[in-house]
């Protein structure tokens, strides 16, 4: 392609479509017709360059004025409250449903190895010894210990805050890892239930574990459903770059990618409710009974949601991705 015979045949329309951008609150119906008509000609114009004679200069120029034409003509969309309303009834809770055969599984396969680690370690002292020095231990576990004292060495707020970012620093790595096929979430959940896993073993060796766990379960069950909800979500998008399904794999990942992002927004609010009762209701001086109450409260009330919400969602058509508006279009090109 001869580049200046093009830019001389076409140029005329490339200035008239910069004129219509720049009164285009003024147009009348014949106008805005043409600059849709002009759009279209100047993107496919834009794709002949890139693709037959690059040119940095020209590009730069008609990329420049298809990015304005285009926002002219699908208009330039914010986001409102009822953006937020909409994630929150529906985009965000559709996408945990959707995710359930990924994240249920997860749960239990990982809740089954704390517990099974727990009993090991209760059961074998030569294994508790390789953890610590007896009086460590006993440090650790004893009445008044670290295991207690650590939910109210520090100010509520200040814990409750610490807390969530740990939690949802923790859950967006879930998320943004899955993508390495999935490898460094099964990292992550494996240190996640090591710990707990300790924590059982040396508890229940003490004789402790009813304290342990009323100190857990208030905050614990949302804390690591979260947890496993990212986990779960992070692994089923590390399988979307392996079997994406009847999409291509760019289409697939794209739209999990997508639905994974918003995930994170809605498990960190998910989180800074378990961060707050962690810190706040766990050392509280209320009853083990009332706390764990308040925690498994916590934790239907976050299933309900997602099964009654998000399912319904789904079942009206819901991904959990953004809406076909706010995606990128693509640029029209020659046939």
């Amino acid at each position: 392609m001869d580049l200046d015979v093009f830019v001389t045949a076409h140029r005329a329309e490339w200035d008239r479509l910069d004129v219509l951008l720049r009164r285009q609150r003024r147009l009348n119906g014949a106008e805005a017709d043409e600059l849709v008509t002009l759009y279209q000609r100047t993107a496919t114009h834009l794709s002949l360059i890139q693709s037959s004679a690059p040119d940095p200069q020209l590009t730069g120029r008609l990329s420049q004025l298809v990015a304005r034409a285009r926002s002219a003509v699908t208009g330039t969309r914010r986001a409102s409250w009822r953006d937020v309303a909409r994630f929150l009834a529906a985009g965000f809770p559709a996408a945990v449903y959707r995710a359930r055969n990924w994240w249920v599984p997860t749960a239990l396969v990982s809740t089954a190895v704390a517990v099974l680690l727990g009993w090991w370690i209760s059961a074998h002292p030569d294994v508790q010894s390789s953890i610590g020095a007896p009086a460590r231990l006993r440090e650790l576990t004893r009445p008044g210990g670290e295991y207690e004292t650590y939910y109210s060495s520090h100010p509520a707020a200040s814990f409750a805050a610490q807390v969530w970012t740990n939690n949802a620093r923790a859950a967006a790595m879930c998320l943004v890892l899955g993508v390495f096929l999935g490898l460094p979430v099964l990292w992550i959940l494996l240190e996640n239930m090591l710990n707990l896993g300790v924590g059982i073993g040396l508890m229940s060796a003490a004789g402790r574990l009813d304290t342990f766990l009323g100190l857990v379960l208030p905050h614990g069950l949302l804390e690591l459903t979260a947890v496993f909800v990212a986990a779960g979500t992070g692994m089923r998008l590390g399988w979307t770059l392996i079997d994406p399904g009847p999409r291509t794999r760019r289409d697939a990942l794209a739209e999990e990618g997508r639905a994974a992002v918003g995930m994170a927004i809605g498990l960190a609010l998910v989180l800074f409710v378990s961060g707050a009762i962690e810190g706040f209701v766990t050392p509280s001086g209320l009853p083990t009974w009332a706390r764990i109450a308040i925690g498994v409260a916590a934790e239907l009330a976050f299933l309900t949601y997602v099964y009654v919400l998000g399912g319904r969602a789904v079942r009206a058509g819901e991904t959990g991705d953004v809406t076909e508006a706010e995606r990128s279009a693509a640029v029209p090109t020659a046939a």
